[in-house]
């Protein structure tokens, strides 16, 4: 095997990885998870891999140079895959999970162990199906080949396609709903639960934990448009969770023709921002007091910047500008308007919504239209905190990565990395997103971009006909980054196979 062992992004690869790959789902209790976990060697699979190991490498047959040439070009395509995926020239793609369920936000451990929150809600053409439970779902990758072959589900909700009984780490309260924050941090995990934030302790080694889940924080808001709670935690221990709002844009009726805007908007008071907790503390309940920043309508993505130690949020931007008001918005104007948003997040901040929203074009806060604003009038806007990015309107940016590894090439090292989950009102132009884009990190990003992963969608970019939606970042101990997808619940891991490997193109500047 030392031909196919040369080729491999991963040098530890050995027959092993030819394993089986075993799926454990549960709801079973963690000690018979344990006792379960293994791999099976399957003796006709080695074979199998012997007679591949004698072609790939010349054995058993002379080849001239044009099959020789092509004999590479196969063996250069197996080492760097796409996976479905346009990557840049010399990046690699394999799919390291599918159908976990509606996978969002990752988190991966140091030793690489991976782990995703999943919803409860189908999305796409699985709308009107039975709702699948959400579950934590952990990953372990044991033979190096750049997939999982230990998938495990637990905490709250059993695993997809199991019985609707409730696993022994699920604690007392919980929903079920499962959501989009996780983390890990002080030797615990993280995850969202509904309207709670809740917290596993984690033992060495051990890919799931064997204790009930403790509660951090409880009864946050679920109602609305905005009921997810993707978080963050620094190093000191801070946890700060967003609070969506529960309407598009503080309407008196909400999405409605022509409604005008609440006077104040007291929604403010409880949604739309960023509350801040303390990860140590079990038995916190959300309110009002809490608040941090506040103007954000959905703040989806969170990372904290290690060039200036800052917390950075991507800020959904608001819908139907055309819709609701036909007479001052056009429906072209409506689907580039407005831009989506990458906030520097401070203590005390206010970001505008509902009364103004993040006009590229003009790159500044104009006022919305509730509130009595005609596309370019500012008022109060000025008041606001800008976005230090901004990037094509309703592509939906679900997370912000900024990577710190070395395992990609030096242009990608401080640069930032965001999943958008992609558009569902752009018409009358194309709908667009379902894409992981690069932007360049500078003290001051403004609007560039390129195109970083693409292929998700497949030949549609509807939300109803999409293949897959990008959710969720992360980067792993060796630098790859993963990638979720909550369509259809599958995982990729990116890598950097070299200039001369893979058969991606370029990056497209946006």
């Amino acid at each position: 095997m030392q031909c196919l062992h040369a080729l491999s992004p991963f040098p530890s690869l050995t027959l092993t990885a030819m394993q089986t790959r075993i799926r454990i789902l549960s709801p079973a209790p963690a000690a018979d998870i344990r006792s379960s976990r293994r791999t099976i060697a399957r003796a006709g699979v080695l074979g199998l891999a012997a007679a591949v190991a004698a072609v790939a490498c010349g054995g058993g047959r002379s080849r001239g140079a044009g099959t020789g040439a092509t004999a590479d070009s196969t063996r250069m395509a197996a080492a760097c895959p796409s996976s479905g995926l346009t990557l840049p020239a010399g990046f690699c793609a394999s799919v390291f999970a599918d159908s976990v369920g509606h996978a969002r936000h990752i988190a991966v451990a140091a030793n690489g162990d991976v782990y995703v929150n999943t919803r409860t809600e189908r999305s796409g053409p699985e709308a009107s199906a039975e709702p699948v439970r959400a579950s934590l779902v952990a990953m372990r990758d044991t033979d190096r080949d750049g997939g999982a072959d230990i998938v495990i589900h637990f905490g709250p909700g059993p695993a997809p396609g199991a019985a609707a009984a409730r696993s022994s780490s699920a604690s007392e309260g919980a929903t079920g709903h499962g959501g989009t924050g996780i983390a890990l941090h002080g030797g615990y995990l993280y995850a969202e639960d509904g309207s709670r934030i809740v917290r596993y302790k984690m033992r060495p080694g051990e890919l799931t934990p064997d204790t009930v889940a403790e509660v951090i924080v409880r009864d946050m808001p679920m109602t609305g448009d905005h009921p997810m709670h993707p978080f963050i935690i620094d190093s000191s221990g801070a946890l700060y969770v967003d609070m969506g709002s529960a309407t598009n844009s503080c309407q008196l009726r909400n999405r409605t023709l022509r409604s005008p805007g609440h006077r104040p908007c007291t929604e403010l008071e409880t949604r739309a921002g960023i509350w801040k907790f303390d990860a140590g503390k079990t038995g916190q309940r959300f309110s009002r007091s809490a608040r941090w920043a506040t103007g954000l309508r959905n703040a989806e993505g969170y990372a904290i910047n290690p060039a200036d130690g800052q917390l950075y949020a991507t800020q959904h931007g608001r819908d139907q500008l055309a819709e609701n008001w036909p007479k001052r918005y056009q429906q072209a104007q409506g689907a580039e308007l407005p831009a989506e948003e990458l906030v520097r997040v401070v203590h005390g901040g206010d970001y505008g919504w509902p009364y103004c929203y993040f006009d590229g074009g003009q790159a500044k806060l104009v006022l919305a239209p509730e509130y009595g604003g005609n596309g370019t009038t500012v008022g109060q806007c000025a008041a606001k905190r800008a976005p230090v990015g901004w990037y094509p309107a309703h592509w939906a940016p679900d997370d912000l990565l900024f990577y710190t590894g070395t395992q990609f090439p030096a242009r990608y090292r401080g640069g930032a990395f965001i999943a958008f989950h992609g558009s569902w009102n752009r018409a009358p132009l194309p709908q667009g997103g379902y894409n992981v884009t690069f932007v360049p990190w500078s003290a001051h990003p403004d609007s560039a971009h390129e195109t970083f992963a693409d292929g998700f969608a497949g030949a549609v970019k509807q939300p109803d006909q999409a293949a897959h939606r990008p959710a969720g970042l992360a980067e792993g101990p060796d630098g790859a980054i993963y990638i979720t997808d909550d369509q259809h619940g599958r995982v990729w891991r990116v890598w950097y196979g070299g200039a001369s490997r893979g058969t991606g193109t370029s990056a497209t500047g946006q």
